[in-house]
């Protein structure tokens, strides 16, 4: 269960992505912000009241006055002073789609992490923390400890591209990560899709074995998505009992679209409904109704767009 520790600021660490996004047929690709982008959209719109958003973002210094006026842009963004101008290219990510569910990722930039030390000033200026690895480095193993052992608040993490690699052309590809379990002993709730959990026991063959090995840590819950069959959620009890598994449908069933974004807008949404104080079966039909709306729109600007104008609207906060 997420502690509610009332309205506060809510940290977003990740990376802020230029995305090209090629799809199979279409005359011309989407040029847009992608990466972070598509969760503080998400987290913009469904934020319970009180509560800020303070990016912790490092932007490459190629783009880092576009992206600081972006970020600023969120009408929620409370405190833009963790966004970090770094010497590097900003992170570029080219997708290219051969139908809607599979594509191929390119990655261009050398936007570093956040390294232990680093932390260590930023997180005393948070209540709550969401964590999203994008480009696949923004903290080492020592970082995701020091939040374990520092950082009293609710956190979430989406570990995501923490299973990606890079080849020498750029090219992300899937690769098991050495010690997974304890990454996921860091934090409150993790999120993995499928694919990701695939990975995450290595060698000891039965990923949910390893999902209770950390739920033994500092986790509370492991968030599994299936795209358009729902999630499956791992909670501890606590003393009580052993976790409890729950499997969920995408309310009104599968849709078609773009789903760049959809993993980290329902990750986003749900640690906003978990921190507002609803139940996890509400917070995640939530974040599944946010991530479906999104397959309409292409990019986060888009998607951003259309809660603005209200098609297709957040989720509401009660069910």
């Amino acid at each position: 269960m997420v502690r509610d520790p009332g309205p506060g600021r809510l940290g977003v660490l990740g990376t802020l992505v230029r995305d090209t996004i090629h799809h199979s047929g279409a005359p011309a690709p989407v040029r847009a912000w992608g990466g972070i982008a598509y969760a503080l959209a998400a987290l913009d719109a469904v934020l319970p009241p009180g509560w800020t958003l303070v990016p912790v973002v490092k932007v490459g210094g190629d783009q880092y006055d576009e992206g600081v006026a972006y970020l600023n842009s969120f009408s929620r963004v409370g405190d833009s002073s963790l966004v970090r101008r770094v010497p590097e290219a900003n992170n570029r990510v080219e997708l290219v789609y051969s139908n809607p569910s599979d594509r191929t990722e390119t990655l261009t930039g050398g936007v570093p992490g956040w390294s232990a030390a680093e932390l260590g000033e930023v997180l005393p200026a948070l209540d709550a923390l969401y964590v999203n690895f994008i480009a696949g480095w923004e903290l080492d193993l020592g970082g995701a400890r020091r939040v374990r052992k520092e950082f009293s608040g609710p956190t979430y993490a989406d570990l995501h591209s923490l299973f990606m690699g890079v080849d020498a052309g750029g090219r992300r590809c899937p690769h098991p990560v050495d010690d997974a379990e304890h990454w996921a002993r860091c934090f409150d709730t993790v999120q993995m899709n499928r694919d990701e959990f695939a990975l995450f026991a290595g060698d000891a063959g039965e990923p949910w074995a390893a999902a209770l090995w950390a739920l033994a840590g500092r986790a509370g819950t492991i968030i599994v998505t299936h795209g358009a069959n729902g999630v499956e959620l791992m909670t501890s009890t606590g003393a009580s009992g052993p976790p409890a598994r729950h499997r969920l449908p995408v309310p009104d069933g599968p849709a078609p679209g773009d789903p760049t974004g959809c993993g980290d807008i329902w990750g986003a949404t749900y640690f906003a409904q978990r921190l507002g104080g609803h139940d996890l079966v509400v917070a995640a039909t939530n974040a599944s109704r946010m991530a479906r709306s999104k397959l309409g729109t292409s990019g986060a600007e888009s998607f951003r767009a259309s809660l603005r104008i209200g098609e297709p609207s957040p989720p509401s906060h009660t069910m």
